[in-house]
């Protein structure tokens, strides 16, 4: 009810940018969102409330804003294999991003306060270059007194041996490459520009622990 009658509410033209933003990079954070429309954060607050109350949009802690399920197309996924079909960039939470020139000790207390199993690891500009797990930090640390000094560069699995998966694709696509590389989790990227050359964008991450929520929370719908 609520929907239908939000419908009936003209939003503003602040509002619909704020909803076009998040359909074109949910998620994203309500500071990431002010960034990008040029304002403070405090200044779209009242905006967000509004939308998340009609359903436009909906809100995780520490994932961030993306669109509604009415806004997205009203489709609800109340099965498995319902689950399991939609795109990642639905479910993806939002990546804990390091910069190349970290040390393993950065790392490490990263780790630990974003209650993660592993980090994006990029250059000056932004570019994946590789991700950092709990195991190859332990790999480095043992009989290694100047391992927390170390960059993460020199630790870190580059690029070239890394698993990756676009936001299009499906959380089945996800776990199906989660389980032949038996690895616990995949960035989630896009190409940074038309020149296949500019790398790739890190803009979420999904986890083993992503669909075993998501899949309990659809058969607990049943």
């Amino acid at each position: 009810m609520m929907r239908a009658e939000g419908r009936a509410i003209k939003l503003t033209t602040r509002q619909k940018k704020i909803v076009e933003t998040v359909r074109k990079r949910a998620p994203i954070t309500g500071e990431q969102i002010a960034e990008l429309l040029g304002v403070t954060r405090p200044a779209i607050r009242a905006d967000l409330g509004l939308l998340v109350m009609l359903g436009y949009l909906d809100a995780k802690p520490k994932v961030g804003y993306f669109l509604g399920k009415e806004e997205a197309g009203g489709v609800q996924h109340d099965t498995a294999a319902d689950a399991a079909m939609l795109p990642v960039r639905e479910v993806m939470a939002v990546p804990i991003v390091l910069r190349e020139t970290a040390t393993v000790s950065d790392a490490v207390v990263a780790l630990f306060l974003e209650n993660v199993g592993s980090l994006t690891v990029v250059d000056g500009e932004g570019r994946l270059i590789g991700l950092v797990t709990r195991k190859d930090l332990l790999k480095v640390a043992i009989g290694n007194p100047q391992a927390s000094s170390m960059l993460l560069g020199l630790v870190m699995t580059r690029l070239s041996n890394l698993a990756t998966i676009a936001p299009e694709q499906t959380v089945r696509e996800a776990m199906a490459l989660m389980i032949a590389r038996e690895i616990d989790g995949l960035p989630v990227v896009r190409p940074r520009g038309d020149n296949p050359d500019a790398g790739l964008e890190v803009i979420g991450r999904i986890t083993k622990t992503t669909v075993m929520q998501l899949f309990y929370e659809a058969s607990a719908r049943n």
